[in-house]
């Protein structure tokens, strides 16, 4: 059985219409209008216990909304959310129990004493086992190496230590449920690639569900096999990260390396590549996969020059992304 059922969910806003200039504004006073903004729009998806979910879109695309709704803090407007048999905003104490949340802009820890008093208090707040508590923080401390700054007032933390920090105390409950927004946000590539082989080692040693909304696509690249797109309030596409790749994702680069000697451009577009870019001695051929074969062009290279080295790089996920969203755009037009 799914660990979270999200059927038919929608979220709507009342807003506020302001109208422009000093007459509006002091009509306003008199005469309040509203709009409805539709935030999350007949969401339906499952997800299944023990899975690394990227829940990715762009700003104002309806992630947030969504996620507090799974959290507990938003109502839905209509809809159905069941996180482990509980609806979210009706059980919010047992709800709590059973998740960690990790907001990358904000944090959990009380600003001015140590994160040894900050994690103690929330043993206290969770009824954490002394035993089982001693045990996490020995474990956590270890991966997440808190031990330089487990005496440190928060607010004397670094980005980086807040945030390995805030994943402690997110796990200290052992949580079914993690929840992470933008954990990586303002991170430098150490500290980036420290939190996510913590996450990973979490996930496997311990099955606990991870979903993850960020815009840092290489958070989503080596963590999450699935991933749901979300775009004005709807979800686009959910399904596996690799066939997302594989449908938008066919364009490659190939870059070789050459010794010299002469390539016609003309035979080259025969074989159907996209694009050629020659620096001296150096060719970066661009072409789709599903028409070009990497074998193909690297041997007819070959064939007029001697190959010193050679590279095939995959598109990035970012474009894999932006094909998508181009993708939809064009189906609307049409």
């Amino acid at each position: 059985m799914p660990i979270i059922v999200v059927d038919k969910l929608t979220k709507e806003y009342q807003r506020l219409k302001r109208t422009a200039g000093l007459a509006g504004s002091i009509r306003s006073l008199f005469s309040r209008e509203y709009e409805t903004i539709l935030a999350v729009n007949d969401v339906s998806f499952h997800v299944e216990e023990g899975e690394v979910v990227g829940y990715i879109g762009a700003n104002g695309a309806g992630k947030s909304s969504t996620i507090k709704m799974l959290v507990g803090i938003l109502v839905p407007t209509s809809g159905l959310i069941t996180v482990r048999g509980l609806v979210p905003h009706e059980n919010r104490i047992e709800n709590a129990k059973k998740m960690g949340v990790v907001f990358g802009q904000r944090t959990q820890l009380w600003w001015d004493i140590p994160v040894s008093e900050s994690l103690n208090l929330m043993r206290h707040m969770f009824k954490i086992p002394e035993k089982r508590f001693n045990e996490n923080i020995a474990l956590f401390g270890n991966i997440l190496d808190l031990r330089e700054f487990i005496d440190t007032p928060v607010r004397q933390l670094s980005l980086g230590q807040r945030m390995r920090a805030d994943i402690c105390a997110a796990l200290l409950h052992n949580p079914d449920i993690l929840y992470l927004d933008e954990p990586t946000i303002g991170l430098d590539v150490v500290a980036k690639e420290r939190i996510r082989e913590f996450i990973k080692s979490v996930n496997r040693a311990r099955g606990t569900t991870v979903i993850l909304t960020t815009h840092d696509m290489s958070d989503i690249e080596k963590l999450c096999s699935r991933v749901m797109v979300i775009d004005k309030g709807s979800i686009v596409y959910d399904g596996q990260l690799q066939q997302l790749k594989e449908k938008y994702g066919t364009e490659e680069t190939l870059t070789i390396e050459t010794d010299g000697g002469s390539i016609n451009d003309k035979d080259l577009y025969k074989l159907g590549i996209q694009d050629v870019n020659r620096q001296g001695n150096r060719y970066i051929f661009r072409y789709d996969k599903r028409k070009v074969n990497s074998s193909s062009l690297i041997q007819f290279v070959l064939e007029h020059c001697q190959i010193r080295d050679f590279d095939v790089q995959q598109a990035e996920i970012e474009e894999v992304i932006r094909r998508l969203y181009l993708s939809m755009a064009d189906h609307r037009q049409g």
